[in-house]
């Protein structure tokens, strides 16, 4: 293209001379004389510029007078305050404190199991029986003689109220009835291990042991799992950079993308250890389950407030670019007149971002026009045409 405008360029300058006989550039060049070949490029310089600037004056009037040139066409984003909230993404996992095995508390054979499966149970509510070995004979008969040791004590003390009899006596009466009194007492507290109760009101999710087995205190005698769903909550590790700005209290939004529900809590403990191996926290979030759905180890996802700003401007996170030094920008609209205006670059400061959306800190005001469809295409000072405006 640069040759074609070279021997344009000549011929204009060769059919400009007319009849003026003058040497060639070939000519020149043949004489081999230096003087000469400058003297030739000098002019040609100078009527190249002369040529330069009367077409760009021309191009100039062609612009100003078609009126059918072509100019990019842009939408408009009109910057206005508006409420921002910021979420910190999570996964935890659905707890519960009432999930526990129950164990019996003393040796013997499982005569009886009185619940099954799936049955809601209330707290103190008998679940099993154990064969106590004898301890109700025991106890029957210690009860025996601790009611007679009673008798014995109070006939003693009516004497010896009365100063009759010796003071040893009494304090024996009295020592054997404390002492029968204390073993029937622990007998009974004995014997009631053999009956095994919810330690909560819940749902009996298993029966792990079978009537007629026998069965011990220790690690492998669980004889039921029993757990309550009410009382559940969902816990995660939080990265310790949040540490200031995720308490008690926080607004959580939380998904089960199994059971494709969502639901509204708020964090109801934050941990007060940075757990050293990952640098986390931990939290708990309350989870209501009015309908029993929501169930232990279930996967939750989180999104956890952190922030939180009521008059915030924000704006496609696409439309920003950056310059290179390293300064983010956008391109504004300004002087717009049936609906052409000059695209102005404008340096921002943003903050945080959620989804594509992000957060102007400084460099837009509320009401400032912000290019958004054809940003990418358009320079600084340039003429535009805007098509639409988006609120």
């Amino acid at each position: 293209m640069r040759k074609i405008y070279s021997l344009f360029v000549i011929t204009l300058l060769l059919a400009s001379c007319g009849g003026k006989k003058e040497q060639s550039v070939q000519d020149v060049i043949a004489s081999n004389d230096l003087a000469k070949i400058r003297e030739k490029k000098a002019s040609l310089d100078t009527q190249m510029q002369t040529l330069s600037d009367e077409i760009k004056i021309l191009n100039d009037k062609i612009s100003e007078l078609d009126t059918n040139k072509k100019i990019p066409l842009i939408t408009v984003l009109s910057a206005k305050e508006e409420v921002f909230n910021h979420y910190l993404e999570l996964q935890g996992a659905v707890q519960t404190k009432q999930n526990v095995l129950i164990y019996p508390e003393m040796p013997g054979l499982l005569v009886r199991i009185y619940v099954k499966e799936g049955q809601y149970v209330k707290k103190g509510q008998t679940l099993a029986k154990i064969d106590d070995g004898g301890l109700a004979n025991q106890l029957a008969q210690i009860e025996a003689q601790a009611a007679l040791a009673e008798t014995t004590y109070k006939r003693q003390k009516r004497l010896w109220d009365q100063k009759i009899g010796s003071e040893i006596q009494f304090l024996q009466a009295k020592t054997n009835y404390e002492a029968q009194t204390n073993a029937v007492s622990q007998l009974r507290r004995q014997l009631a291990k053999s009956v095994i109760t919810a330690p909560f009101s819940g749902v009996i999710d298993d029966v792990i042991k079978e009537q007629g087995t026998v069965v011990a205190p220790g690690m492998g005698s669980e004889v039921f799992r029993i757990v309550n769903l009410k009382n559940m909550y969902i816990e995660t590790d939080v990265p310790e950079s949040y540490i200031t700005s995720i308490k008690k209290g926080k607004n959580v939004e939380v998904e089960f993308p199994v059971l494709g529900e969502k639901l509204t809590s708020k964090i109801r403990q934050a941990g007060n250890f940075i757990n050293p191996a990952n640098r986390t926290f931990k939290v708990e979030v309350g989870v209501p389950n009015h309908e029993g759905k929501i169930k232990p180890n279930l996967t939750a996802k989180l999104k956890i407030n952190d922030y939180s700003n009521e008059n915030a401007i924000l704006i496609p996170q696409s439309i920003i670019s950056e310059n290179a030094n390293g300064e983010q920008y956008v391109y504004v609209v300004e002087d717009i007149k049936d609906q052409v205006g000059t695209a102005k670059q404008t340096i921002i400061t943003t903050g945080k971002t959620q989804g594509d959306i992000i957060e102007v800190l400084s460099g837009i005001e509320s009401g400032t026009k912000i290019i958004e469809e054809g940003a990418r295409s358009v320079k600084n000072g340039q003429e535009v045409k805007v098509l639409a405006v988006s609120k």
